[in-house]
């Protein structure tokens, strides 16, 4: 009887522990009572009726990956090719996750080719690889579309690889080549332009900053000669003044003193004597000098040094 009762309070302890139930975070469990839908259990500990309710189904609610294998598709052009998908999709209902469609994922990949297949066959081949964007896009909202029944929604749709044929292939890589070595060729020319540009900008800037040079060189030069012209003018004209003043203040000296007419004459006679120390070979002899006594004798002086007057000419004013 003991055992008996035992055996009874741990049959009971299971019955009851088995009908609580804690659901995980990000995760929902669907709850069938004899068969048919009776709720969603969320995230905390829930309580079932025993042999009565049952978990019918477990949904991730986290947003999941699935990469899909390549495809052959022909596009408008009549180019086969393969390309691979990548899906990212989120389930947003769990009910009709676990009653709308009987395996999701494979529901997902097949609607993936067809829609992949109706894309492509509108596009030629060049389009094709340079509209990655446009076809994401197509896809996305093409497959978010047809699974929403489903308790789906997809997130996003990535195109993985584009595998074009081997003939095809080795046709682009020709044509990738040249035009490579086309832009090679381009940025070698404009790099020589440049370089020719600044070269002969160089040589420009040094022609006008010597000419420049030059330029004030020779300003400088005349200024200095015109300094100095004025500089030696100036004391050309002060030397002359100086002498002019020496000749009037002579003059003031002797009118001042008194001097009479004899003294004047023999300081005439005096003068002409320097004068004909020089070089000329004519002097001119004034008629009121010509009665002073002794002028023979002075003329005669004269004329006995190297250099003598050649001719005396006597003139009346």
């Amino acid at each position: 009887m003991t055992i008996f009762m035992i055996i009874i309070i741990l049959l009971i302890v299971y019955i009851v522990t088995s009908c609580v139930r804690i659901v995980p975070q990000a995760q929902a469990y669907v709850i069938e009572r004899l068969g048919a839908y009776n709720g969603t259990w969320s995230v905390g500990m829930h309580f079932k009726v025993p042999f009565i309710d049952r978990v019918a189904k477990k949904v991730l609610l986290k947003e999941q990956v699935v990469d899909f294998a390549p495809q052959p598709v022909i596009t408008k052009d009549n180019v086969t090719m393969r390309i691979d998908t990548v899906v990212y999709y989120q389930i947003t209902d769990p009910k009709l996750y676990a009653y709308g469609v009987d395996n999701p994922i494979m529901a997902i990949e097949n609607l993936t080719a067809t829609t992949l297949r109706n894309i492509i066959g509108d596009l030629e081949l060049d389009s094709t690889l340079t509209s990655r964007e446009t076809i994401n896009t197509k896809m996305r909202a093409t497959l978010d579309e047809a699974t929403d029944p489903w308790g789906i929604k997809v997130n996003r749709v990535e195109l993985k690889n584009i595998i074009p044929p081997t003939e095809i292939q080795n046709a682009m890589e020709k044509q990738m080549k040249a035009e490579r070595e086309r832009r090679e060729a381009i940025l070698r020319a404009e790099g020589e332009k440049k370089s020719s540009i600044l070269r002969a900008e160089g040589h420009k800037e040094s022609m006008i900053l010597e000419a420049e040079a030059e330029k004030e060189a020779a300003i400088l030069n005349a200024e200095a000669k015109k300094e100095a012209t004025i500089r030696e003018a100036e004391g050309q004209a002060e030397a002359i003044l100086k002498v002019q003043r020496a000749t009037a203040d002579g003059l003031r000296a002797i009118r001042e003193a008194g001097a009479d007419e004899a003294v004047i004459k023999l300081k005439s006679l005096e003068a002409f004597e320097k004068a004909a120390d020089g070089k000329a070979t004519k002097i001119i002899i004034p008629s009121e000098i010509q009665n002073l006594a002794g002028l023979v004798t002075s003329i005669k002086e004269v004329a006995a040094q190297p250099e003598a007057v050649e001719e005396v000419d006597t003139t009346e004013k």
